[in-house]
Formats: structure tokens, sequence, C-alpha cells
């Protein structure tokens, strides 16, 4: 970790600059020759991406960041904050520290945690921020997580153990499998579970939820995590030697609330399917990767158009976790129809169940993006082709 980037000088130009292009200041002249331009413009540049992800960073005084893809990776403040709800205790180890994002807000719920980062130049940086942020009770340690696990005093045991896996490996590039991470959280399980009687893994969003069970033991709960309704965590939550039902529970973080709904995985009751009614309803994306799709019908009490349309129906109005429409014409896909209603026209297009892509419809029917008019090319229960036309309720 290089201080002198900390000269008051250097500090006031990064934030002067934040926000600005880099290939543009790259073409300027380094104005502090005492320390490399590489090394300022990245400062800039990471402290840019950290604005609206990592306010709080962004904010305070003498922050170094590291890489900006270290910043990229790192998770959000909200995701954070939200993901430090699930879980609680007096000790917490986290074994794959990063920018130490989520440690500081796990600080907040535990009375110690342990950030534990192999890269020793990743954490000392971390060290520091923690004292800029007035962080406390969070300590850092620049080593391989196993070793630290294993210097705890005989018969000690951490409330929660959190870990991030690594995606990148060596030998498979980029990797989604937890055995193909690093560490290899299922191979490590059963060492893990002499430390800690409680593990929170966070995986590749991209994972199948099935495929990570297949890996694990013990999962109680599964959260899945999607930020202005697009998922960004996939959370296994698992207590040594838990074997009962597992609850899958999604969250849907926006500017002004949180879309949340859960289910027990395997246990719901047979949905019901209907033509399309006053209203259609569209899970967030939370929902939509949970797989929960009759357990959506069921608890809300909606129609399913279709076995695997995953678009719901109703008469009355209902508070729905996702984007709610009012359906104000029904249109079977056909070329008459089409022509009359939206040849030329201006929508916005989503499909569902449906053998034609967003693109071939736009060209097809020369329909251009935008504006207020929704429209859902689906299939019905009577397995009929539809499109439906529809005005979004906010």
């Amino acid at each position: 970790m290089n201080t002198s980037i900390l000269n008051k000088s250097i500090q006031d130009f990064i934030t002067k600059n934040s926000g600005v292009s880099i290939t543009t200041l790259a073409l300027q002249k380094n104005p502090f020759p005492e320390l490399e331009w590489v090394s300022i413009l990245n400062q800039i540049e990471a402290k840019s991406k950290a604005k609206d992800k990592l306010p709080t960073w962004f904010s305070t005084e003498n922050i170094i960041y590291p890489s900006k893809i270290s910043v990229e990776q790192t998770s959000s403040e909200k995701t954070a904050s939200y993901k430090a709800s699930l879980i609680s205790g007096k000790t917490l180890i986290d074994l794959t520290g990063g920018f130490g994002v989520d440690d500081y807000y796990f600080s907040k719920k535990f009375k110690v945690v342990a950030h534990c980062e192999i890269n020793e130049d990743l954490s000392a940086i971390v060290k520091h921020n923690f004292k800029q942020l007035d962080v406390k009770n969070c300590f850092c340690y620049a080593d391989d997580s196993a070793n630290i696990l294993n210097e705890a005093e005989s018969g000690f045991k951490w409330d929660w153990i959190y870990i991030d896996p690594s995606r990148r490996n060596d030998a498979k590039g980029k990797v989604f499998m937890l055995k193909d991470c690093l560490p290899n959280v299922p191979e490590s399980l059963d060492f893990y579970f002499e430390k800690a009687d409680s593990i929170l893994i966070k995986t590749a969003p991209l994972l199948d939820i099935s495929a990570g069970l297949s890996e694990l033991k013990f999962v109680k709960n599964i959260h899945i995590i999607a930020l202005e309704n697009e998922v960004k965590e996939l959370l296994f939550e698992i207590h040594n030697q838990y074997r009962g039902e597992i609850t899958i529970k999604t969250a849907n973080i926006l500017k002004d609330k949180i879309e949340t709904f859960e289910f027990v995985l395997g246990e719901a009751d047979y949905p019901s399917y209907h033509l399309p009614q006053k209203y259609l309803y569209e899970p967030n994306s939370a929902i939509m990767k949970s797989g929960g799709f009759d357990e959506v019908s069921t608890s809300f009490n909606i129609n399913k158009l279709h076995k695997h349309s995953h678009l719901y129906t109703s008469d009355d109005l209902i508070d729905f976790p996702g984007r709610t429409f009012e359906i104000e014409k029904l249109l079977s896909y056909g070329k008459n129809d089409m022509k009359t209603a939206l040849l030329n026209q201006q929508a916005n297009v989503t499909t569902r169940n449906f053998p034609d892509t967003v693109e071939n419809i736009r060209k097809k029917w020369k329909i251009k993006n935008g504006g207020n008019v929704y429209c859902f090319f689906t299939t019905d229960k009577n397995d009929n082709k539809i499109v439906l036309i529809c005005r979004k309720i906010t």
C-alpha cells in the first residue's frame, strides 16, 4: 500500500476529478511526478465507481481504493446492509474479505469480525480504510483463512463463517460451480464445521439453485438478493447437522422499499390457471431466479396464464412483488390483429413462453422501443399465442 497517495494535494485532485473520463486524464501530464500517474488514475477511476455503489466510502476522506476490478466485484452497500440483517451473533470470520464492504456492515451486528485476505496489499488497504470509517471491532489478517481458523484457541468456535469464494480459477478461468471456486467450499465443509456451526456462502448469481444444493449439505435457507430488479447475490445459509425444510427467501431492493417473498422448497400447492383477466403481474427478478412460480400463484391467490409463462392475472388489484399492469387489449397473435394494433407503433415488448424473440418481433412489425404501452407476447392456458397490450400501474 502506497501511503503517499494520501497527500492532501493528491487527495484533493482525486476528489476534484472523480467522474472525469480516465481516457481524457491519461493524456494529461502528471502534476505529481513523485507518484506514478497510473496509480492516481486508478484511484480516480475506482472512486468514481464507488460514488453510487459505495457512498460511505466515497464521502469519507482519505479512503484508499484497490484496483477498479476489486471495486466492481465487491458487494454494494445496499446488498451488504441487507445481508448483514440476515444473521447476528458475537463473532464472525470472513474467509475471503476482499475490499471489506460486507464486514463493515457485519461489524454493526457482531461484537468481533475477522477480515481474512491473503493479498497483503489489499488487507493493508482495508485496515487503513476501517480506521477512516471508525470501525473498531473488525480485525484484518493478511493470511490464508485456513491458517487463521487453525490458530484459534482449542475448542473455540466462531458464531458464523462467511465466505465468498473466488470464481476465478487458474486452470478453468471464470467458473460457477462451488467445487471449481477458490477455496473449494464443498471439499472444506467438514473442516469449517469444526470451527463454526453456522456458515453463510455467497455464490455466483448465475449458479443454479439445484446445483448448489447438490454440492452442499445442511442447507436451511437460500437467500436471493436483487438490486433494482437485477439479481446480485445468491446466498446459502447452512447449519451443522440441519436436516429440516429448506426455505427460499427473495428480496428485491428498490429505492423506496424492499420487495420480499419466501416459500418452503417443494411444498407448493397446485396453482390455478385462467385466461387473462383485468390485471397482469410479472414477478421481480429475485422471484424469477427462485423458481417458485407455483408458490406465487398460491401465496397471492392469483392465476397463472400458463404453466410455463410465469405471468399472473386477477380481476382484483393486489400489492405484488414485481411489475403490475392493467390489461387494455387482448390480441390473438395473427397477421390481421398485429397489423391493426401494433404495426409501426411504439411499445415496450416482453416475451414469456413465446416462440419468437423480442428483436424479431420488433423487426417484423416495425415496433419502435419505448413509450407508455407495454406488450406481452405469451401463451395462454389453452396454448394459444396471444398479445396483451397493457398500461403499467405504478
